[in-house]
């Protein structure tokens, strides 16, 4: 939203969740069409090895770029630990239908995440200053904004191992499962958007969370939530870029040794490089223009334009030459845009309205006396 402009963005929100929705039921129909049942066995045999290639890097890369939860939680013991007692067991699973009700936890934690961020829109919203080009239509980094909203919808290095892990896969079942999950995600991040940028306007960070002050209870525990969900969600991201490897250099088959052995490497290397990472957002641009933005846009209209014998004027036809040619922009444009102008960063420091001469804005205990009066001078601190 704050790159976007406010209005803008929820276009661009709708917009992308939409293309998201038509894109996954696009490579299933790629999928049944070439007779394959994995993303880069699609790739691979509508485009060669060379497709099959940049495939495999694209989705190698995309959930392999870096661990958020560390991002968050800050101390390196606790970042380890939490590594190592539950992020690696999770990922040793061999069959990602078991994660499925870890995924639901993962699901439920969201819920209470966002009504947390709902919260502190109406307690701290007011008393935080509005920036001036807040609700103007349109800002010139929008083509950025399409990129981290394409890091929030990708999905779609994993929608064959989903696919697979149906009771009876069938083309028309995944397109309701698609369009409900879908629904569910554009509202979701619709409300955590329109709060998260109602709160903060043109302060908001890259990580929502770095907005919020440090002695704030509610917000804490709201961190904590979402380390928990990024724990049970990672192995699903760890299980793909396995596969990648085990495709692109075993054949598609790892020994009990070699399994562990991967798994062990992807989860320690990512999360050394994440400790090295205190800046979320331009992980989630040049994520997004350079991995989700092929992932979602490109290469599934390119397979179907390819494989499909239907007319040109059908209806899947026209949205794949529509899809393909933005997604080229939104990953070239974006990139360069990510590169020269990159999102602030707190770097772990709190915001300046955390600090009004030592009083707490996120106290909910304090009287309405004392907070009215802490406001006061927070204001007047501000404007001098």
């Amino acid at each position: 939203m704050k790159q976007a402009g406010f209005p803008l963005g929820i276009l661009l929100l709708f917009w992308v969740s939409y293309v998201t929705d038509f894109s996954l039921v696009l490579l299933i129909k790629g999928g049944a069409l070439s007779g394959t049942d994995t993303y880069q066995s699609l790739v691979n045999k509508t485009f060669g090895f060379p497709g099959y290639l940049l495939l495999s890097v694209l989705q190698f890369l995309y959930p392999f770029i870096v661990d958020p939860e560390n991002l968050l939680i800050g101390h390196h013991f606790i970042i380890v630990l939490s590594t190592v007692a539950f992020t690696l067991p999770l990922s040793l699973y061999r069959d990602i239908a078991k994660l499925g009700k870890i995924s639901l936890i993962s699901t439920v934690l969201t819920t209470l995440i966002l009504g947390i961020v709902m919260a502190r829109v109406v307690s701290l919203g007011p008393h935080i200053p509005k920036t001036e080009d807040a609700w103007i239509f349109a800002k010139p980094n929008a083509i950025q904004a399409v990129g981290v909203m394409s890091f929030a919808f990708i999905c779609h290095h994993n929608c064959f191992l989903v696919y697979g892990s149906l009771e009876e896969p069938t083309v028309a079942k995944w397109s309701r499962i698609i369009h409900v999950s879908t629904l569910i995600s554009v509202f979701i991040s619709i409300l955590f958007a329109t709060c998260g940028y109602l709160t903060f306007t043109g302060y908001t960070q890259g990580d929502l969370f770095e907005n919020y002050c440090r002695n704030d209870d509610l917000v804490t525990f709201g961190r904590f939530c979402y380390g928990v969900t990024v724990i049970l969600t990672y192995p699903i991201e760890c299980f793909v870029t396995r596969e990648v490897i085990a495709n692109v250099f075993f054949g598609g088959t790892l020994s009990s040794v070699l399994h562990i052995i991967i798994t062990v490497v992807i989860i320690t290397v990512a999360t050394l490089g994440s400790l090295l990472i205190d800046c979320l957002g331009i992980v989630l641009e040049l994520n997004g223009v350079l991995c989700a933005a092929p992932l979602i846009f490109i290469i599934p209209s390119a397979c179907y334009l390819k494989l499909s014998e239907e007319p040109r004027t059908h209806s899947d036809k026209i949205m794949s030459c529509i899809m393909l040619p933005i997604g080229a922009v939104v990953m070239a444009v974006g990139f360069v845009m990510a590169v020269t102008n990159p999102q602030d960063c707190t770097h772990g420091q709190e915001m300046f309205y955390c600090f009004p001469d030592n009083f707490s804005l996120t106290n909910i205990s304090i009287s309405r006396f004392q907070l009215t009066t802490q406001l006061s001078v927070l204001n007047v601190s501000i404007f001098q």
